[in-house]
């Protein structure tokens, strides 16, 4: 169970306490507290334990969220990269693992799992471009390499994208690598059964809701008592919603985007096109 999905229904705020307040009488930090609430890592099941005893929660919520804090205590594959993979990969890797369905847009880029090595290759040197990072390159190209084999395994989740034609039109990496990726993706969507690529286009005619400007993700499980969350990806930091009406209005906007987007065959034949496209510019700026 990936801490981001470990959240107690009853935090202290909701039962009346401040962390402040919840720190001294447990005598933990309050940054501690504030990262338990948050999720913001593996939870140890003693601390949850002492916080719930503390906050009164009835028996029957008691063994469910220890049962979940137990889950999430478990390890997963992209714990042995440690930090060196990059923090919001990692809460990727954790939130895709054990997953029923992904629906994802992205107005920006190919996915960072779904990405050629050559493609996160150059999307690192234009990370390195902004300043200091917080991964190894190295270990997290194997890293998201890895996440692709995840989703893509036999039995893994469906994966349903929406990409904007306007990532791939505007050329911020070269175009021979650019062209690369778009095939491999063609290659990807035909030989995996479970990853949908539907392509929005730009002359996209749209007037009844707005576009969303950033991309984001929505998570389902198969498990009845877990919720669906909600990742928003800024460019500083991942925006994780798990209150119903939060995931429910971005699942909205998903739909929205789907029925709007090419279907997956026109949205092939049209990535073709790009790559042909591009193949052509290089060739004649060669």
């Amino acid at each position: 169970m990936p801490p981001s999905r470990c959240r107690a229904s009853r935090t202290p705020r909701r039962a009346g306490l401040l962390a402040d307040e919840l720190a001294k009488r447990i005598h933990y930090s309050r940054t501690k507290i504030i990262r338990l609430e948050n999720a913001s890592g593996r939870p140890d099941v003693a601390d949850v334990i002492r916080i719930l005893d503390v906050l009164g929660v009835p028996d029957d919520r008691w063994t469910y969220i220890v049962r979940l804090a137990s889950d999430a205590a478990k390890k997963g594959w992209w714990d042995a990269y440690g930090e060196s993979m990059g923090r919001r990969q990692r809460t990727y890797a954790d939130l895709e693992s054990g997953a029923d369905t992904i629906r994802s847009y992205n107005p920006t880029s190919v996915p960072g799992a779904l990405q050629t090595p050559e493609m996160i290759a150059a999307m690192i040197e234009l990370a390195k471009a902004e300043g200091p990072t917080d991964f190894s390159p190295a270990k997290m190209t194997k890293a998201r390499l890895r996440r692709q084999e995840e989703l893509l395994r036999p039995g893994g989740p469906t994966y349903d994208l929406v990409l904007d034609e306007v990532a791939l039109r505007r050329i911020i990496v070269s175009e021979e690598v650019l062209a690369a990726q778009i095939r491999h993706l063609i290659d990807t969507a035909t030989g995996a059964p479970q990853l949908t690529v539907r392509l929005l286009p730009v002359d996209i005619r749209a007037p009844k809701y707005p576009l969303p400007t950033v991309p984001f993700y929505v998570y389902t499980y198969p498990e009845a008592d877990e919720s669906p969350v909600t990742v928003v990806d800024t460019v500083t930091t991942n925006v994780v919603h798990t209150a119903p009406e939060e995931v429910e209005r971005y699942t909205r906007r998903y739909h929205h985007l789907s029925r709007v987007a090419l279907s997956p065959d026109d949205s092939l034949s049209r990535l073709n096109e790009i790559a042909e496209t591009l193949t052509s510019q290089a060739g004649a700026r060669g």
